[in-house]
């Protein structure tokens, strides 16, 4: 056949999903436009799924399914490939997050994701998309992830969480002050649940702050710590206890620093009344 691209179903979710593709496709000897007809798209549509020039939707992989009836298989495949939308070891670490008992929780900037109004996540998604470093379907699919990860944490028992928020994260007006101010607003509420701890270390703590960058630790729940922390680039994971221990003893000690919740949440007030 002239000009037929070699697919390696190895190389990520979209190559594994145009490669599955084509092979059920060339199984039952229909043509790209005669698989267009069928899922209601054109051949070429088809071709760019295929060689993963073009991401295949949610609804693209259920008519696919209904096509071949393969249950929820491309679906489920199409889920996967969205997902690299998201920071590479974001999903492994959101599985984790879902379980945990307690969450230790330091942020530098921006406020974290569990606690974000969807104005504010919208707000950082825009700009993403106005820089061109994501798509409209990317930045869509990173604002519902925090909606999920926020969903999942409403369990019952639900777990403790131990956020501390470096002061530049109340500081840095993120969609100005329409956004900024509900999402301080929620910041207050967040710290009145009876399983959370909220505090802020100052700018004032300067070099005795432990950590300089983001850091999250988990207690999972066979009482195991796990640590996750990222870069521009990707997460990192780290499960190793000898490894985590020291972390979660520098959290202890962050915590000691900063300001007690009740003085945090004054800050916090008078940052959203705009006197301080």
């Amino acid at each position: 056949m002239v000009n037929r691209r070699e697919l390696d179903p190895e190389s990520g979710p979209q190559a594994a999903f145009g490669a599955r593709l084509r092979r059920l496709r060339d199984e039952r000897g229909w043509t790209q436009e005669e698989l267009g007809e069928r899922l209601e798209c054109s051949g070429s549509h088809v071709s760019a799924v295929e060689i993963g020039r073009r991401p295949p939707t949610r609804s693209f992989g259920v008519r696919v399914d209904r096509v071949f009836g393969t249950g929820d298989q491309f679906e489920r495949r199409s889920l996967a490939v969205r997902q690299t939308a998201l920071l590479e070891g974001l999903p492994e670490y959101v599985g984790h997050e879902a379980r945990a008992v307690e969450l230790r929780i330091y942020e530098v900037g921006v406020i974290p994701g569990l606690l974000q109004t969807p104005e504010y996540a919208s707000a950082i998604e825009d700009q993403e998309v106005m820089r061109g470093a994501a798509t409209p379907e990317q930045a869509s699919e990173r604002v519902a992830l925090v909606a999920q990860r926020q969903a999942t944490l409403l369990r019952t028992p639900p777990p403790m969480m131990f956020v501390v928020l470096d002061e530049s994260c109340l500081r840095r007006p993120v969609g100005g002050p329409t956004v900024m101010g509900p999402q301080l607003e929620r910041l207050v509420e967040f710290a009145e649940l009876p399983n959370t701890a909220l505090q802020v270390a100052e700018f004032a703590m300067a070099e005795r702050r432990p950590y300089t960058l983001p850091i999250t630790v988990l207690t999972l729940p066979d009482r195991s710590l796990m640590s996750y922390a990222q870069s521009s680039h990707r997460g990192h994971l780290e499960r190793d206890g000898a490894a985590v221990v020291p972390m979660l003893t520098a959290y202890h000690q962050l915590q000691v620093g900063a300001l007690s919740q009740d003085a945090s949440v004054s800050m916090i007030e008078k940052i959203r009344k705009g006197t301080q």
